[in-house]
């Protein structure tokens, strides 16, 4: 086994660590969730999905990319009327990912990417990259997996709603582990909807908001995954890829700039925040 081969974190020794290092790849931290994804799909789809996607971009470039291991929980009070979603408070999961980040800070690592696969943790893990970014020397981005198949999406949908359990994250679910769907209980489902707001701040609203859950469906379904196909899931999984490992690839080689301090006087220097 060798750090120039090997793209999965856990797996070097320490002296291979200091190997990879050398090497300054990009580490991943994919993050997602343990929540109910309806009848049809597992309580891991969040943070399979996200894994996924990184350990393959990872087996693609593996000169430039260390994944490591995942977090499997993350902020889901909204789904808790649903037997075995885990909810982690927001300022429990904000901590703990950047002690992770911090941990790879300081061991050498100047690049890092936090790899969202749960709506509700984005504007979490956008705050564990500014934080990173702001309290060590090192860069770190946050992305969600899904937005880089976006496009290709577009090009395949056939439903209006992409939310939960719905038709992409079913149809990429049935391309990676479909003896794992159960299909015969898929059913679509839909949010209350207003003018300007619905129960599940769907990304079409302007106001943000996200409701129990428990209040507006039985089935924990918020789009159609009866449109779902396993070969919707492989145009999707190719796009997620593609996209990860071009993002990979570009963050490798950003640079980290001196400061500029454009105060005249002396700070405060000793000030933390």
């Amino acid at each position: 086994m060798s750090a120039k081969t090997e793209y999965r974190y856990n797996q070097l020794t320490w002296p291979e660590m200091n190997e990879a290092i050398a090497m300054q790849k990009v580490v991943l931290l994919p993050v997602g969730s343990t929540e109910q994804h309806g009848p049809h799909l597992p309580l891991e789809t969040d943070i399979y999905l996200a894994e996924q996607v990184c350990l393959e971009a990872g087996r693609r470039a593996p000169e430039r990319t260390l994944v490591l291991p995942p977090v499997s929980y993350g902020l889901n009070l909204h789904h808790i009327d649903f037997p075995g979603t885990i909810h982690i408070e927001p300022e429990v999961f904000i901590a703990f990912c950047l002690n992770i980040t911090k941990s790879v800070a300081y061991h050498g690592f100047q690049k890092m990417m936090v790899v969202n696969g749960h709506g509700s943790n984005s504007p979490l893990a956008d705050l564990v990259a500014r934080k990173t970014t702001l309290q060590t020397g090192s860069l770190c981005a946050a992305v969600n997996y899904f937005s880089f198949a976006g496009e290709a999406y577009e090009g395949l949908r056939e439903s209006d709603i992409l939310a939960h359990a719905d038709e992409f994250e079913t149809s990429l679910y049935l391309h990676l582990a479909p003896e794992r769907v159960r299909w015969d209980q898929a059913a679509n489902g839909n949010d209350v909807e207003g003018q300007y707001v619905s129960s599940d701040s769907t990304s079409n609203y302007p106001l943000r908001f996200s409701d129990y859950w428990g209040r507006w469906t039985k089935r924990g379904v918020h789009g159609e995954p009866t449109k779902a196909t396993a070969e919707k899931g492989r145009v999707l999984w190719e796009a997620a890829v593609a996209g990860l490992v071009g993002a990979v690839a570009e963050w490798h080689t950003w640079p980290i700039a001196a400061r500029s301090d454009q105060h005249a006087g002396p700070v405060q220097s000793g000030i933390r925040w």
